[in-house]
């Protein structure tokens, strides 16, 4: 391997690296001004995550979380900011439960149905910013924030028991109503204590795969590299720009909408007032530490996910909870910093090596001339 290519691997890993080592330290910082041990707390979470059943948990969270942050980490590599993804998350699996639990077919086929409805309606809703940032100009910052909020106002009209809602007798809860066993997604059972691992968690996995290959391994992938690179590059090339942030948003929202689908078919069955919220905005954070890379994206996914998961622990011991959401919060802030220092670091040494490289050819000019 060359040197270059070894320089750009270590300041690949030294940015996710540094931002995490930050956030662990301004953590530390944090709870030694709170009269706090700085270091039991990180004991007590990696002891409790030795437990099967929270690794269950764990695991199933990182479906999730992972197929969030490849929906936004698709707009990243084309420059786009999708905030929509957690209005696009929500909105798709409700329309998808509420089509699950109105349908009757066979299991396989009642399985396609429901996750083909939530990637149409994620597209949909993400269509919508799409459409207007490339026929108005309108920001899909602006846009998706808003559509974020009609979203919420949506599902929260169509599961009225007027309209399509059911109403559990005894209780306060909305929901879509029960999908049968046969648009059930078939887990993988560890033990009786721990429950299973959402099946629809190998498909996480799968579509990571897909979007590894996809976006470096054909045109269409290098035309999206291309176009969030430069439109106006990408356009001399004879890439349509338009059509290419509008298809961009488009797999970004039916990305999206898969999110929704390892809870809904592997563990609830239907959609409610209790269904898990901010998950796009989480996949942000992933998306940004992962550096929009499959494998980085995994490896994010699962540090969160863990953080989540792991820090039950801290409210039998007397700690708040709250310390591993501090540290999600620090972990964006450290990402930022840590990589314009990264980054800033690697074009002086770019511009170290061109200066050296320069230098060493006059010389071998000067040699030559006086030959």
């Amino acid at each position: 391997m060359k040197r270059f290519d070894k320089e750009r691997l270590l300041l690949g890993f030294a940015g996710p690296a540094l931002a995490l080592l930050v956030a662990i330290l301004l953590s530390a910082v944090v709870l030694l001004a709170s009269g706090k041990n700085p270091i039991e707390p990180f004991r007590l979470m990696i002891d409790y995550a030795q437990n099967v059943d929270i690794q269950v948990l764990i695991i199933n969270q990182w479906g999730t979380y992972y197929l969030a942050a490849l929906a936004v980490a698709i707009g990243f590599r084309m420059n786009l900011f999708n905030i929509g993804v957690d209005g696009q998350y929500r909105f798709a699996a409700m329309v998808s439960a509420l089509v699950g639990a109105k349908i009757a077919l066979p299991g396989p086929l009642h399985i396609f149905v429901i996750v083909i409805t939530a990637m149409f309606v994620g597209a949909f809703w993400a269509g919508i910013a799409g459409i207007l940032k490339t026929t108005r100009g309108v920001s899909e910052v602006v846009s998706t924030i808003m559509l974020n909020s009609i979203a919420t106002g949506l599902i929260a009209w169509l599961t009225l028991p007027a309209q399509f809602g059911v109403q559990p007798e005894g209780s306060n809860n909305l929901t879509t109503g029960m999908i049968p066993e046969s648009g059930w997604f078939p887990g993988l059972k560890v033990n009786d204590l721990a429950g299973d691992i959402y099946g629809f968690v190998f498909v996480a996995a799968g579509l990571g795969i897909v979007y590894w290959f996809v976006l470096n391994r054909t045109r269409f992938g290098f035309d999206l590299r291309a176009t969030g690179a430069s439109e106006s590059a990408a356009a001399a090339s004879g890439v349509d720009a338009k059509r290419m942030v509008l298809t961009s948003m488009l797999i970004s929202g039916a990305v999206a909408g898969l999110a929704g689908m390892p809870v809904l078919l592997g563990e609830t069955h239907t959609y409610s007032q209790s269904f898990p919220v901010g998950v796009g905005f989480t996949g942000i954070t992933i998306a940004l530490l992962g550096r929009n890379n499959p494998v980085g994206i995994a490896l994010a996914a699962l540090l969160i996910a863990f953080l989540d998961k792991a820090s039950t622990a801290l409210d039998y011991e007397g700690y708040p909870k709250e310390i591993a959401t501090i540290m999600q919060g620090l972990i964006v802030i450290s990402v930022v910093v840590s990589y314009e220092t990264v980054r800033r670091y690697g074009l002086r040494r770019q511009q170290s090596r061109v200066g050296e490289e320069l230098a060493a050819a006059a010389k071998n000019n000067r040699e030559e001339v006086s030959v």
